[in-house]
């Protein structure tokens, strides 16, 4: 979440009907607009954390078929 410290205004634009639509409904608009660019840059930064992850991964070398198994088992079996 971001803390509000300095501010910056930002406007846009809206068709006159939906200006008044949106005085008919009881909504801080000012809020809700921001949560929703909060969602839109966290799903932003989590679509672009996966990218570099799967950028990574596929510079790793494949496993082994069954590898994977190999280890489940030894781990099992050493205790």
């Amino acid at each position: 979440m971001y803390y509000i410290k300095l501010v910056d205004v930002i406007s846009f634009r809206v068709p006159k009907e939906m200006k008044e639509d949106m005085k008919k409904v009881n909504i801080n608009w000012s809020e809700e607009i921001r949560k929703f660019i909060e969602r839109k840059i966290r799903n932003y930064k989590k679509e672009q954390s996966i990218k570099k992850i799967d950028s990574m991964l596929k510079i790793l070398p494949e496993a082994n078929k069954g590898t994977a198994s190999k280890y489940v088992r030894e781990d099992r079996d050493s205790n």
